[in-house]
């Protein structure tokens, strides 16, 4: 399947480098998509189905895991849900939790990976809960103090921004459906950074596996039109 999906053709959302954006006073980056750039149109975002590692809810960030066998159900019920969607561009984090996901959804022959996709580096915590981690590190939060080892939840938000950027500056998709195939907290972020929130706010949209969102317009705003769908 891996294979099927890099036949799929090269795309320039698989380069990593992130440009600087412009940044609030706050020093968060806050610059929202322009309308302007492009008419309105969706991204549909999907979190890939449970793993063994998402059931006991430890952070898994690079490590390849496959789907549980419920985890490939709730890849399929999503076919099922977005059966009549069309999108004109499909992506996924390379890994393969989630291409599995976008495979067993009905999308593989034409989904395109992207590295912006993946999961955040949880580095040294790798693996573990949170509670986990507090034990060793009592009060740690995710979303103010990142992973040693890792990326902070601002680098993710750089990558989202970029993937954002990216789609939002490509004429082609005006007015056209993109479907998105990746992780909890990326995806998280990517709904923050969309409603013009930072990084941190992603703690507010929680994603449950196999779980969908709708990234939209209403006139010039961008809007959260679904989530956990």
């Amino acid at each position: 399947m891996t294979a099927a999906a890099h036949a799929a053709g090269p795309n320039p959302l698989s380069q990593t480098d992130v440009s600087p954006l412009p940044r609030s006073p706050g020093g968060h980056e806050l610059s929202a998509p322009d309308p302007a750039r492009w008419a309105p149109g969706r991204i549909v975002v999907v979190r890939h189905g449970a793993t063994e590692w998402s059931r006991n809810r430890r952070h898994t960030g690079r490590t390849d895991l496959a789907l549980e066998p419920d985890g490939e159900t709730e890849a399929r019920s999503v076919g099922e849900r977005l059966g009549k969607l069309r999108p004109a561009l499909v992506l996924s984090s390379p890994l393969r939790r989630a291409l599995d996901t976008c495979l067993l959804a009905g999308f593989g022959a034409q989904v395109q990976v992207s590295d912006l996709l993946l999961e955040m580096d949880y580095g040294e915590y790798e693996g573990l809960t949170t509670a986990e981690v507090r034990q060793s590190r009592p009060g740690w939060d995710l979303f103010v103090d990142g992973c040693p080892g890792g990326e902070s939840i601002e680098d993710v938000g750089a990558r989202a921004d970029a993937f954002i950027e990216r789609l939002t500056a490509d004429p082609g998709l005006a007015g056209k459906d993109v479907l998105v195939f990746a992780h909890g907290h990326v995806l998280r972020v990517m709904a923050a950074r969309w409603a013009g929130l930072a990084p941190a706010d992603a703690r507010r949209f929680v994603l449950g596996s196999g779980s969908s969102g709708v990234l939209g317009w209403e006139h010039e705003w961008t809007t959260i039109s679904g989530w956990n769908c």
